[in-house]
């Protein structure tokens, strides 16, 4: 079942959301920093980046968090409401954000006003003008014979777009999937199988409303079945917060006035004559003459609200990763004609991503046959690039691996993943004056062939025990330092158990031991370096200690290897002894 959200924000001080963009669209709007959540969930992290043996974070006895199959999700929908419905009188003296005159205004009763016709009316009215009887609609000549020190200030349409369109955004990016703008006053929220996760609707449309009390708006947040419903209730029920049990829609709607099924002025004006004026009136008239007397405009947002008529939610898009597509006169299957399709779509591709100051990262190129099948081939970059004679023979590597089947009659190539990419000073690189060769177009080349998988550096990471101590970065990474006492070149992946050890317990090395079937006699050893276990990863290292030797057998080789136990306390370890590296 769907469930949907509707927040009803009539109008929004833009500038307390933190950037101005009177001159900017939406959609060239960067994020701002919204308030922090108050209620994050179970930290999964080290806050601040710090390393603290024992936290919460390190134990890993927390499970993740399962989200549902699609198939069992339901949907769900919510509504927050009017902004200025108890602003405080201070409003819009943010500081450094609004003009001085506005700051000054901001002490006394204050509308907004738009143009409607010959005349200017209120669009919005801060709590003091609500509480003089200055509503929205009400001409502005008129408020300002009633307050006599009324300030007026013009209402600027796009930028409430902008903030909820930075809003919307929010949302998708913390909430749900789905979020779009119910422009011009507020938000929809495509609910279906997320809000369990914040502790159910009513937890997260209290959540809402706390979320938009600290940007000092008053928001009216309500749950149900249908888009339309949860528009309409959000808009007229009083409370805060509303949550419509599934399959309660329509008794939710009828004691609604008429105006709540957005409908247009015409049809309301038409609705006022017959005398219909809540929802429960329209229900039981036939649908024939009802579409003759108020328009077939009023049947579709009524059966809409209804649920009987699907109403889509056009969600908005953090980020639209560039493509290029080209669609072929006749289908194609040799090598050549493959590579110039691909020498296309690269030159398409780095146009859009030198328009947009962005390099590509990871490209997926999709190859669609006459007989309807697809064939993906995803290609990554060490560095991001827009170079078109790179990412050209990057594809043209993969050529080789394309089965064209009957023919190719459509190639797409799109960048998934791209980074900022500006423009680089040459001046060393054209001198040689110090300048050292970029090996990322070498890298790529050879992960093409390979695979990224198989190129990297290892990197020393903060932990006691050895094997933990390691980690494959990707090849341009730049590793962290390593430890000052010495490691052995060459360590296994898992210690390999000795056999036919003997030492002298508990600070020798060992004299003699086996290892992979080979007996080795031990001339000069070294140790013990010893290690205890991290008890705050697994709980069974909590007495956990090894006692590391280097020793040297009297081939000249040298071995790294431990043994379990501190040869005193038996919780310590078994007295096995194991093999982990070799120096070179």
């Amino acid at each position: 079942m769907r469930r949907v959200a509707s927040v009803f924000l009539p109008h929004l001080p833009i500038e307390r959301l933190g950037q101005d963009t009177t001159h900017a669209p939406p959609e060239a709007i960067a994020p701002v920093a919204l308030p922090i959540e108050d209620d994050p969930g179970d930290c999964s992290v080290p806050r601040g980046g710090h390393w603290r043996p024992g936290a919460r974070w390190a134990q890993g006895g927390v499970a993740p968090h399962r989200q549902p199959l699609h198939r069992e999700m339901g949907r769900r929908s919510e509504a927050a409401s009017h902004p200025f419905r108890a602003m405080p009188v201070d409003d819009g003296g943010c500081s450094g954000a609004m003009p001085l005159q506005a700051t000054i205004a901001a002490a006394r009763p204050l509308v907004l006003a738009i143009q409607h016709g010959q005349h200017n009316v209120i669009h919005a009215a801060n709590a003091d003008a609500l509480a003089l009887g200055l509503l929205p609609g009400m001409a502005v000549t008129q408020a300002k014979a009633l307050v006599a020190d009324l300030a007026v200030q013009p209402a600027d349409g796009d930028r409430d777009r902008a903030a909820l369109h930075r809003l919307a955004l929010h949302a998708v990016r913390h909430w749900t999937p789905i979020a779009a703008v119910s422009a011009p006053d507020g938000l929809i929220l495509d609910m279906t199988g997320v809000a369990h996760l914040f502790g159910g609707e009513t937890a997260f449309a209290r959540r809402l409303v706390r979320f938009f009390a600290r940007l000092r708006l008053t928001a009216h947040v309500a749950f149900a079945d249908t888009l339309g419903a949860a528009h309409a209730v959000a808009r007229h029920a009083a409370a805060h917060v509303t949550v419509v049990p599934p399959g309660a829609t329509i008794d939710a709607l009828a004691p609604l006035p008429v105006a709540a099924l957005r409908l247009d002025q015409g049809a309301l004006t038409a609705a006022q004559r017959f005398g219909i004026e809540r929802i429960a009136d329209l229900l039981p008239m036939p649908r024939g003459p009802l579409a003759r007397r108020l328009g077939r405009g009023t049947i579709e947002r009524l059966d809409q609200a209804i649920g009987r008529i699907a109403e889509p939610i056009e969600g908005v898009v953090p980020f639209e990763a560039p493509g290029a597509e080209r669609r072929l006169l006749e289908p194609i299957g040799t090598a050549e004609a493959i590579g110039q399709v691909l020498t296309d779509l690269v030159g398409d591709l780095v146009a859009l991503l030198r328009e947009g100051g962005l390099g590509a990262r990871q490209m997926t190129l999709a190859l669609v046959r006459i007989d309807g099948s697809e064939q993906l081939m995803a290609i990554g970059l060490a560095r991001a690039s827009r170079d078109p004679r790179h990412l050209g023979r990057l594809l043209h590597l993969r050529i080789e691996t394309i089965d064209p089947g009957m023919g190719i009659e459509t190639a797409r190539l799109v960048a998934g993943h791209v980074e900022p990419l500006d423009a680089e000073a040459l001046g060393s690189v054209l001198g040689r004056e110090g300048h050292d060769g970029d090996i990322a177009l070498l890298v790529d080349q050879l992960a093409g062939r390979i695979g990224h998988r198989a190129l990297f550096k290892a990197s020393a990471v903060e932990s006691d025990v050895p094997e933990r101590a390691v980690v494959q970065v990707p090849a341009l990474a730049q590793p962290t330092g390593w430890p000052a006492w010495k490691r052995p070149a060459r360590l296994l992946p898992r210690p390999e158990p000795l056999a036919n050890v003997i030492a002298l317990l508990p600070d020798h090395p060992p004299r003699r031991f086996a290892w992979r079937g080979q007996m080795h006699d031990v001339v000069a050893g070294d140790g013990p370096e010893r290690i205890h276990g991290e008890w705050w990863v697994r709980s069974g290292e909590v007495w956990a200690v090894r006692d590391y030797f280097r020793v040297e057998d009297r081939e000249g080789r040298r071995f790294w290897l431990f043994r379990r136990g501190d040869g005193v306390e038996p919780a310590t370890g078994d007295l096995s002894w194991w093999m982990h590296g070799a120096f070179g």
